[in-house]
């Protein structure tokens, strides 16, 4: 995770967003440092490339110097207009690219719940995960992510998502039991080759 620079005095992120809106560059670094990481690893999640989550994240920040003049809070926490740009940044992305990933939508789901999160806790840094994540909804990557990997509270999610917390839950929910059932098939898949 960046640091601040010694150069820069830790400031409110109120008081920093003031002076970055008046183009403050200390202020500015001072944003990018706070947030280039958190952003960096949602689009790696997103994704699975470390060049593209690169590229995208530089784009969010290109945007965010663009744009800091005009942005108004109301309401809205500043890491929750970082994801809507990252957001957006992605979206353009994969239109550039002339494909978005499909993912198949399984109805059907299994009667028992297992302990989803304990078996996630193994691989949230790994390559393995951001693969997985790739198997869920855009939707579901989003709250997967924010919930587990950045670590917001529902509340915080449905925010950034513009979304109920009825909406949020549902969504954790139904990509728990989602990445479970790959989970099961994937141990089922090496067990199986390890005989």
């Amino acid at each position: 995770m960046a640091t601040v620079p010694a150069f820069v005095q830790p400031s409110s992120e109120h008081n920093l967003i003031e002076r970055a809106c008046c183009g403050e560059r200390t202020a500015l670094a001072e944003l990018y440092l706070r947030y280039a990481d958190t952003i960096y690893r949602y689009l790696y999640y997103r994704t699975a490339d470390e060049a593209l989550a690169e590229d995208l994240t530089a784009e969010v920040f290109l945007r965010v110097l663009e744009g800091i003049g005009s942005y108004n809070e109301r309401g809205i926490p500043f890491l929750a207009w970082l994801y809507r740009i990252a957001r957006a940044r992605l979206v353009d992305h994969w239109r550039r690219a002339g494909r978005r990933p499909v993912v198949p939508l399984d109805e059907k789901l299994p009667d028992e719940t297992a302990d989803i999160e304990a078996a996630l806790d193994r691989i949230w840094s790994s390559q393995y995960l951001a693969e997985l994540l790739q198997m869920l909804t855009d939707d579901q990557q989003q709250v997967i992510i924010l919930r587990f990997i950045e670590d917001l509270s529902i509340a915080e999610v449905a925010q950034v998502l513009g979304k109920s917390k009825g909406a949020v839950k549902s969504l954790q929910h139904r990509a728990l039991r989602r990445l479970g059932r790959l989970l099961r098939t994937d141990e089922r898949a090496q067990s199986g080759s390890n005989s």
